[in-house]
């Protein structure tokens, strides 16, 4: 019996139970891969050259976007950023900020991924349309937070940035998957 629990215990401990895992598959887990959703699109496109653009400082000098294209936008500090409506939330007014605007051919579930920390909005019309969901992962840039939205066709959309971390941010527009 004692031989037997013996075994046992060292097949448990060999298997990773109990035992710390230095330098395996634990260290070394891709902390991208912990998203509930399907991000195989967005983790390909967050392999590509972005498109490199200067977010603007208000909704009329703002760049547009197309969907299914990453861009790398260069922020400025967030108390120069005229925002079409107030931040949602706004963690830092010593952050980085932008603007960029988005018209879309149909309405359904869209999501915009960044690579790092940041607050997103969208505002349709002067009025800042609610997220659905989102999600984000620690240690992940490719991508680092992913906010999904119910966006309407042919309207003027402003997607702000605000409390960013740093003066620049890989931002990708993309259809949901459908469910």
């Amino acid at each position: 019996m004692r031989v037997r629990f013996g075994l046992l215990l060292t097949g448990l401990l060999n298997a990773g139970f109990g035992a710390p895992d230095p330098g395996g598959a634990s260290a070394t887990a891709d902390p991208c891969a912990a998203f509930s959703w399907d991000v195989a699109h967005e983790r390909a496109l967050f392999s590509e050259a972005p498109h490199r653009l200067s977010a603007g400082l208000s909704p009329s000098d703002s760049p547009a976007l197309t969907t299914g294209q990453l861009y790398e936008l260069t922020l400025a500090p967030q108390p120069q950023v005229h925002f079409a409506a107030a931040p949602g939330k706004s963690r830092s007014a010593d952050g980085y900020a932008g603007l960029a605007v988005l018209t879309l051919p149909s309405a359904g579930v869209y999501r915009i991924a960044l690579d790092q920390p940041s607050w997103v909005d969208v505002v349709a019309e002067g009025t800042p349309v609610r997220s659905r969901d989102f999600q984000g992962r620690s240690g992940c840039s490719a991508p680092h937070k992913i906010v999904e939205f119910v966006l309407p066709a042919k309207v003027a959309l402003t997607i702000q940035l605000s409390s960013g971390s740093g003066p620049t941010v890989r931002v990708a527009v993309l259809a949901a998957p459908p469910s």
